[in-house]
């Protein structure tokens, strides 16, 4: 089932999926909710899976940009539609940018969450200088977007060597992908950097140690920066376990999806999560 949900003016595009426990699913950078669906697919035969696009993203449509797509804002904006959707508490996992924001999510909201599942995920950028640059740097890409369209940075987006493993998958599956990048709109992705962006993300290290739900680190065996990320942040949190997932890079949801949707499964089977039946738009 896809709905739209208004919180406050904002539109959020989501799909609905499986019944069981509540299990929201955050999508990463030039992503939605329909990038996660080999993945969603397995999961919503145990879950109730909810697939949300997030602000720049898919069918999610925001009018007044800056605020609203500042990463304070986007959890609360979260926390609101899965209450209305679902439950007051829910399971949450996100790859990448949905890892970040599913984490402030945890930070902001920790009454909201359940557990916590993040791939190809990080804290933020720690060091101030680091950050700066990142923000100056995610400026300039915002801007290219904004002049050359999507087509070219999409073009460019697929050949940095984060994604480098991805030469692995099948030519539609390839093909699949970068169509459902396409779909992006330049305004809506350059706008997620501005607010979403690592440099603009205020870092959540002094948080990790004061998380009290379960929480599953993920990362792919090709993955070398954020395999070190995962460790650090399983080292710091104190319910969680690290989890790598072999033949895969960055996106291991998209190379190994039933590896991931296990991973998962057994970590949240362990939970006893309450089920939860949709309550409706």
């Amino acid at each position: 089932m896809n709905v739209h949900v208004d919180i406050d003016g904002a539109l959020y595009h989501v799909e609905c999926a499986g019944s069981g426990p509540p299990l929201v699913v955050l999508h990463g950078f030039t992503g939605s909710a329909a990038a996660m669906g080999e993945l969603t697919a397995v999961l919503q035969d145990r879950y109730r899976v909810i697939a949300i696009d997030l602000p720049g993203h898919g069918g999610t449509f925001c009018h007044a940009p800056g605020e609203r797509f500042r990463m304070q804002r986007v959890a609360s904006d979260l926390v609101a539609l899965v209450a209305r959707l679902a439950a007051p508490r829910a399971a949450w996992f996100g790859y990448s940018l949905g890892g970040r924001v599913a984490l402030n999510v945890a930070v902001q909201h920790p009454r909201a969450v359940l557990a916590l599942a993040l791939l190809g995920a990080s804290p933020g950028i720690a060091d101030p200088a680091a950050r700066a640059a990142r923000l100056e740097d995610d400026e300039a890409l915002a801007r290219r977007i904004e002049r050359d369209g999507i087509a070219a940075f999409v073009a460019a987006w697929e050949r940095l060597p984060l994604f480098a493993s991805q030469v692995q998958l099948s030519e539609a599956r390839r093909t699949a992908q970068r169509a459902q990048r396409l779909t992006n709109e330049p305004h809506g992705l350059s706008q997620s950097l501005r607010g979403l962006g690592a440099g603009a993300q205020p870092p959540v290290h002094d948080r990790l140690a004061t998380l009290t739900v379960p929480a599953l680190l993920l990362a792919g065996a090709e993955d070398e920066k954020y395999r070190l990320i995962a460790t650090e942040m399983a080292d710091a949190i104190p319910d969680a376990v690290r989890v790598i997932i072999d033949g895969a890079g960055h996106a291991a949801h998209l190379e190994q999806p039933s590896l991931v949707a296990l991973a998962v499964d057994a970590f949240l089977s362990t939970l006893s999560l309450p089920p939860t039946p949709l309550i409706g738009a």
